[in-house]
């Protein structure tokens, strides 16, 4: 899977980093690489299912994907 993100300067040295697709997915780092790395941990950690907010009945079927 394939996600475009926006890094910005902060004016405190570092850089901000958001997921246009994926409104309140933002993280920073000290660094670029840095940056990246804490805003793919943030797209993993928004793309997580939560459990408790599935409705479970006997007619539904849930299975995972893989993109």
């Amino acid at each position: 899977m394939k996600v475009k993100v926006v890094l910005e300067k902060s004016d405190e040295g570092g850089y901000t980093v958001f997921v246009p697709t994926l409104p309140g997915c933002i993280s920073e780092g000290n660094s670029i690489d840095e940056a990246l790395e804490n805003i793919t941990e943030a797209i993993e950690l928004y793309l997580e299912p939560i459990e408790d907010d599935l409705i479970i009945s006997k007619d539904v079927i849930i299975k995972e994907i893989n993109l």
